[in-house]
């Protein structure tokens, strides 16, 4: 009988844990009695994970940020690295949160744990030359997008493309009457989507802007009815303390996840950018992304000239072209986010071209995901 596969997993957010929910489900089918550890959410919990820590220990985003977490991340990094060396799995795979993964990855590597990264960092926005650092730390990239491998190997770094599993799971065609029947929303009435972000540091910078704006389309609007998916407890929480203090009696449905739901059933999103804008993209919903770090993570970025594009929302990128907008930082206010929205609530004709552009994008990432990345670990360690 042949050696139960085991594998180390670490996803560090919401949309880490739907990746590595999808591809604990396809290692499976490969492996039926491999073992599964490591940090997850409910997701991965639920495809069998033996979760030592809840993803939420990772959702630190910006520079500033990290720094006023870093003696708590480095201690739990250490940790990690100790249980793994002291039963070295068959492989390490780190989903996203490069920060943190790909420095534990390379630690492992070199003690001889093969290690795989799972959704490339954005090399193709700033600083390019990470592809040969990240090359050294990790004996394999799975990128999410068709243009992402060649920058890896053109600096001789192992890289794979494997579609995003979104993209599958996602239909071409959403039923938007079945999505807003199961979530409650009346007939005729007008859904707008708030994703102000799945991590506790997005909701305190985007909370208390989102709902401002939101109070400030009821106004124009009453009768727009707000759905919102909260990725945690903890973003609830904080959402609703924004709701309350900055639109008090506007009425907001919360849900706890539900986002592709959400998505689907709303005429409008308003998004942080990240994956929520990807994937509104794939619910064929128009959107406004919005984008908030903090002051002196911004005064890094744009002093050392880190930054290498001048798009960054997912649809934008994809398209090679500005099809939704993006504001970022100080253009991220009520009243922008807020006419925004009412642009595209008004613009039929023009919500009807984004769908259609967003659909040509779906059929670009389709044919692949957690499948695909299960191939391309089971081959990796197969020749281990």
């Amino acid at each position: 009988m042949a050696t139960a596969r085991r594998f180390v997993l670490v996803a560090g957010e919401a949309s880490g844990d739907r990746l590595g929910q999808a591809l604990i489900a396809a290692l499976r089918q490969r492996y039926p009695n491999a073992s599964f550890a490591g940090v997850g959410g409910a997701g991965m919990r639920a495809e069998g994970l033996d979760c030592w820590h809840d993803c939420a220990v990772l959702s630190v985003m910006g520079l500033a940020e990290v720094l006023a977490h870093l003696p708590r991340l480095l201690a739990l990094r250490r940790g990690l690295r100790r249980r793994v060396l002291a039963d070295p799995p068959d492989a390490f795979i780190g989903i996203d949160s490069p920060d943190f993964n790909l420095s534990l990855e390379r630690r492992l590597r070199v003690r001889g744990v093969t290690t795989v990264h799972y959704v490339s960092p954005s090399v193709w926005a700033w600083r390019p030359g990470r592809a040969r650092t990240i090359g050294r730390s990790t004996d394999l990239v799975l990128t999410l997008f068709p243009f992402e491998p060649a920058n890896y190997h053109a600096h001789g770094a192992a890289a794979e493309y494997v579609g995003h599993p979104a993209a599958d799971a996602i239909p071409l065609k959403p039923d938007r009457a079945l999505a807003r029947r199961e979530l409650g929303i009346p007939g005729g009435s007008t859904a707008v989507a708030l994703l102000p972000g799945s991590r506790v540091t997005e909701l305190k910078r985007l909370g208390r802007p989102f709902a401002r704006a939101a109070a400030r389309i009821a106004a124009v609007r009453p009768d727009v009815k707000f759905v919102v998916p909260c990725a945690t407890a903890a973003t609830r929480r904080l959402f609703e303390r924004a709701l309350a203090r900055h639109a008090p009696g506007l009425d907001v449905r919360l849900h706890d996840g539900r986002a592709w739901e959400v998505l689907t059933a709303a005429e409008v999103a308003l998004i942080a950018s990240g994956t929520a804008a990807l994937e509104a993209m794939l619910c064929k919903t128009p959107m406004v992304v919005a984008y908030r770090i903090s002051p002196l993570t911004h005064f890094i970025v744009k002093r050392l000239g880190l930054l290498k594009i001048e798009r960054y929302a997912l649809p934008n990128v994809l398209a090679g072209d500005s099809l939704v907008p993006e504001l970022m930082q100080s253009q991220a206010n009520p009243s922008a986010l807020a006419a925004s929205v009412l642009r595209l609530l008004g613009d039929d004709a023009a919500r009807a071209a984004l769908r259609a552009r967003f659909e040509e994008l779906h059929r670009g990432l389709e044919g692949g995901g957690g499948e695909r990345a299960a191939a391309a670990i089971a081959a990796l360690v197969e020749r281990r």
